[in-house]
């Protein structure tokens, strides 16, 4: 069963998913009124709230892509609907990482003290612009065509690189540092021309309880094919490197255990939702998710305002 706004796309899904004659929606509300069991909301940003909201009212089991929104109000929206759902609803977001086998095995090992305590966490994700996102900006979409169509190169309708795209890692910082950040600073801009108006470059501090540092650096400006997507979590005994392909033990020079991971890890995590649904062993990740799109809020309104924000003075907002 396949949803789009977008005819083209959905023929092309069609073809990819090679389903014989499945039923065909341009209709949220038409597809949430038959008796599909679960939806996944892989949907623009700025359309999250709405549609997860729409979801939890339907009774359905929901897999929504990150992050929650674009703003604090539509993190609130989420938390609250999250709240009010059915307990017998599973709810996850796209934050796949959380069900990586390599990322479990790492969790499991810095949960057992084998690093010592964590000091200073570090996310980096480094990656190439994609050709497509190239030239100079075009007028800001208008229609609700528009939007769809060029949603992810504008800050108010994807809300930016920060919170698009590397609150991925900032996920793993929450959760490997087992709470949410209290305050951040951070920098950031935009280098070389574009389409729209997002940041190809950040930097961020978060400070967490106790103290602990959390660094992340993300950019688009790496040179053609680059990826360099890695987590590394610094204790006083050893150090835990974490990446969708691999996670590395560090014990000392010449002393270390790195695994690659058997599979992809996006793969672990819609597994991981089905099995729960069919188990009938629901969790409810929704305000989980919504707090680690609200960190990566936190970082973006430090770099609006080129100061340190508090996470109070971000709620409030």
């Amino acid at each position: 069963m396949l949803i789009d706004a977008l005819t083209v796309a959905m023929e092309q899904a069609k073809k990819a998913i090679g389903v014989e004659n499945p039923r065909l929606y341009t209709d949220f509300q038409k597809l949430l009124a038959s008796d599909i069991d679960a939806i996944i909301i892989a949907t623009p940003v700025f359309l999250h709230a709405d549609h997860f909201e729409a979801a939890v009212k339907a009774g359905k089991h929901i897999y929504v892509e990150k992050p929650a929104s674009l703003d604090v109000e539509g993190c609130k929206r989420i938390m609250r609907a999250a709240d009010a759902a059915d307990r017998k609803i599973n709810i996850n977001f796209g934050f796949q990482r959380r069900y990586g086998q390599v990322y479990l095995k790492a969790k499991e090992l810095a949960d057992s003290g084998a690093i010592g305590k964590i000091h200073l966490g570090f996310a980096r994700f480094i990656k190439s612009e994609g050709l497509s996102k190239s030239g100079a900006q075009n007028p800001r979409p208008v229609t609700e065509k528009e939007k769809i169509a060029d949603w992810g190169n504008w800050k108010n309708l994807s809300g930016d690189l920060i919170v698009e795209n590397n609150v991925h890692s900032i996920d793993v910082l929450n959760w490997f540092l087992g709470a949410r950040p209290v305050s951040a600073i951070g920098s950031g801009g935009s280098t070389l021309p574009k389409r729209g108006d997002t940041r190809d470059h950040n930097f961020v501090a978060f400070e967490y309880p106790g103290g602990v540092q959390g660094q992340l650096s993300g950019t688009t400006l790496a040179s053609p094919g680059y990826r360099d997507v890695v987590e590394q979590f610094f204790g006083n005994k050893g150090t835990i490197e974490t990446s969708e392909n691999h996670w590395r033990h560090f014990r000392g020079p010449k002393d270390e255990t790195v695994e690659r991971s058997p599979r992809n890890i996006t793969i672990d995590s819609v597994a991981a939702f089905v099995k729960r649904i069919q188990d009938g062993k629901p969790e409810n990740t929704g305000v989980r998710g919504a707090e680690s799109t609200l960190t990566a809020i936190l970082g973006r309104m430090a770099m609006d305002l080129r100061r340190e924000v508090t996470w109070d003075e971000m709620m409030k907002s």
